[in-house]
Formats: C-alpha cells, structure tokens, sequence
C-alpha cells in the first residue's frame, strides 16, 4: 500500500490552526507531512531562525486513517531569492529536515539546479513563471536527485492562479517529462487540504500521467526525504562488494588461450 506524503504544511504562529491541519491530513490518509518555513532572504535583515521541536505540537500525534502508526512531522526551510550570493548554506540550514529554494531569476534557477545543495526547488504558482525551463538545467536536477515542487493550494483559491499553477506546471512537465516532481497543498488551514487520490488525478491538468501523478505525493516524496536525510548526514554513500572467486575464474576463461599464456608467462 502506497504511503501518501504531503511536504508543504505553512507554518503558522497559530498553534491549534496548525494542529488542526496536521490532525486533518492524518484523517486523509497523509502518512508524513513538513511544516514550511519560508524566509525571504530579498528583504534585509531576514535571518534564518532554528525550527519550532515538533514534540511540542502534540502530546500524542494522531493516528494516520487506514495505518495503525502516528503521523510523522517534519521542518522544511524554504529560502525565497532572487541573486546566488543570497543562498549562503549555514549551520541552522541542518537543523531542518528538508531544505527548498524559490528561485524567482532564471540565473538563480540554474545554480539552483546545478550546484546548491538543496532537496527541493519551487515552481510559482501565484505568478507567471518568469522565465522559460531549459532542458540543460532541469536535467541536471534530475541528476543529482533534486525535485520540483508544484503546490496546488493556490489554484484553489483564486482563478487568476489556477491559471498560472496550470500553465507553469505544464511548461515544466514539457521539459522534465513527469520526472522528479512532487505535489504538495502549501495549506494554511484544514479546508485547503484534499485527499491524496485526488491530487493524483489533479496531477493529469498539471500534464503528469497517472502513475506520476501517482508518485508525486508517494515516492517521490520519500526519495525528497531521504535525499534530506543524506544532505544533513553525509556527501555521498560508498558500497563495497566481495569479488566472487568464482567470477575471477569465469573471467579467465573468456581470456584467448593465447593471451593466457603470455599472461601465465609472465
């Protein structure tokens, strides 16, 4: 059974709306959810401040429908910027599970793909995408295990957005072709939330298939987790294997008795 995800929570100050949210996607079958933090570093003086303890939220987390086990929080930063040079990872960056970038230029957007160390990559909903998706780039997230992120909260709430959510979702899924993407609600309150088998077909106007709308909000989502996890704990894995015996031997027998005897020679 496919375990739903929903990786864009707002933060609100609110502590009971925020419990309220948690408690509702929980009743829909979200199995892990990430409370956002968004700090837009374009304004001055924004600092990155450290995560409120999820434990604080709950005295016992509500149990998810249809699983016997408690719902999962997570804390994501996302980082609002315009320029590279306001991207600068620091020590409170680790203290977040997941780490995402709203890219709003196209010279951002790049860097973004190709080099910051992030596990996710915002795609405007509420405005017009200000620059076209490049196959280069896009690729290059694809690669290093990076995802995007299409938030559909927006489109709930006003025309003009649906618009832009529709459109720029699909000029991004002409470019990734349905790879790495994620679908999340963004959601304030517990009304903005849907189910995850709706979202699922919500994903065919954004020009997912099903089976990727599907794993938008299922393993992809888990692969954005355990990149996160990656990221905080280590730069890459190393896996070493015992070479058969057996292997060496079937590999010989491919060498030409010729060459074999040389080798023997020698």
């Amino acid at each position: 059974m496919a375990v739903f995800m929903d990786l864009n929570i707002s933060y609100k100050t609110d502590k009971k709306r925020l419990q309220s949210v948690i408690e509702t996607a929980a009743h829909l079958g979200y199995s892990t959810v990430a409370i956002n933090y968004v700090v837009d570093l374009q304004q001055k003086k924004q600092e990155i401040g450290k995560p409120k303890c999820v434990s604080e939220l709950f005295d016992t987390f509500p149990i998810v429908q249809g699983k016997s086990r408690p719902i999962k929080v997570l804390n994501r930063l996302t980082v609002v910027a315009s320029d590279p040079s306001h991207f600068r990872p620091t020590a409170e960056y680790k203290a977040y599970d997941l780490v995402a970038v709203y890219p709003k230029t196209e010279k951002l957007f790049h860097a973004a793909c190709m080099t910051f160390d992030v596990d996710i990559i915002c795609v405007a909903v509420t405005e017009k995408q200000p620059f076209f998706f490049k196959r280069s780039p896009v690729n290059g997230a694809i690669e290093r295990g990076v995802f995007f992120e299409i938030s559909y909260t927006p489109a709930i709430r006003d025309s003009t957005m649906r618009r832009y959510t529709i459109a720029n979702a699909i000029s991004l899924m002409e470019t990734c072709k349905g790879k790495n993407v994620i679908v999340t609600s963004g959601a304030e309150k517990p009304l903005e939330l849907r189910g995850p088998y709706d979202i699922a077909n919500l994903g065919l106007l954004f020009g997912l298939s099903e089976g990727d709308g599907k794993a938008a909000i299922s393993t992809n989502c888990r692969a954005v987790h355990l990149h996160g996890e990656t990221r905080k704990t280590a730069l890459g894995i190393v896996h070493t294997m015992k070479k058969d015996q057996l292997t060496e031997r079937q590999e010989e027998e491919h060498v030409p008795a010729s060459k074999r005897a040389k080798i023997e020679t020698v």
